[in-house]
């Protein structure tokens, strides 16, 4: 298995490599898909549970508002209002009574599948007049940093949950430890850490110890969130369709709440240190 889970990232990591080097409609055409899958695995466990969401309006709800992050990024939070306004009068109008859990799990599917990871589109779209390395834009560079924490977090909380784990992290997880969890973290730090140092960042040591525990801890509950629902769906693997991961939302658990956080701690908290500021 570790060898079938390693052959998968060899070819996903440099797909992701290329879309997001590529950036623009490129970009967006891979996560609108990415995400499409993964809102079909998420629907999927929704209905074991006997839940009757909105999958269709969901769907195209959530391509409208990826579409409109890569065109018009400064109303995407206007879309999911009336996205979710269009789920509830879709839902509203069916033979059928929908439920609370019909309302929730579309809703949910929205939130969770699409809202939250379209920020990535977002953030792949920023640019700046700053100089950064190898004349990448800002999107660029902060996707790349985002990706490379993710990644280390991954590897670090495997191997060395593997190889020294003994403390279970959460029932959610039997899996996970408490020592993968924290090998993970570090390792996650210790990315941010460089990326800050090589990138200039004001207070590199603070700016990048402050992204490196944001996407770390974010990570991890993002994997837990998809690990709960799983388990309540009573399922080991929200899909096939990647030999050794298990399906997209296997996959992509832990980049769906890290998104929002790194573009608001580009856009928010980054700009409001002064150049070359010390703390």
């Amino acid at each position: 298995m570790p060898w079938v889970r390693i052959i998968s990232a060899l070819i996903a990591i440099p797909l992701a490599l290329i879309a997001i080097a590529f950036g623009g409609w490129g970009f967006t055409i891979l996560f609108s898909l990415l995400i499409y899958l993964g809102q079909q695995e998420y629907f999927q466990l929704a209905r074991s549970k006997g839940a009757e969401p909105a999958v269709k309006t969901t769907l195209v709800v959530s391509q409208v508002l990826l579409i409109v992050c890569q065109m018009k990024p400064e109303f995407a939070d206007a879309v999911l209002p009336i996205a979710g306004t269009f789920i509830c009068f879709y839902l509203l109008f069916q033979p059928k009574f929908a439920t609370i859990a019909d309302i929730s799990s579309s809703v949910l599917g929205l939130f969770y599948g699409g809202y939250l990871p379209s920020y990535w589109i977002r953030l792949r779209g920023l640019d700046s007049h700053i100089s950064y390395p190898w004349q990448l834009s800002e999107g660029c560079v902060f996707v790349l940093l985002a990706f490379a924490c993710i990644w280390a977090s991954d590897i670090g909380s495997y191997t060395f949950g593997k190889l020294v784990g003994r403390t279970r992290l959460s029932d959610i997880s039997p899996k996970k430890t408490v020592e993968g969890a924290a090998f993970g973290l570090l390792s996650c730090v210790a990315v941010a850490l460089t990326g800050a140092y090589y990138l200039h960042w004001s207070a590199w040591y603070f700016t990048g110890g402050a992204l490196g525990l944001m996407i770390g801890v974010a990570s991890l509950l993002g994997d837990l969130t998809e690990s709960m629902m799983k388990r309540d769906a009573g399922v080991k693997d929200s899909g096939q369709i990647m030999p050794g991961h298990g399906g997209i939302l296997d996959r992509a658990d832990s980049y769906v709440f890290t998104a929002p956080l790194v573009y608001y701690f580009a856009t928010i908290l980054l700009p409001l240190l002064p150049s070359n500021s010390f703390l």
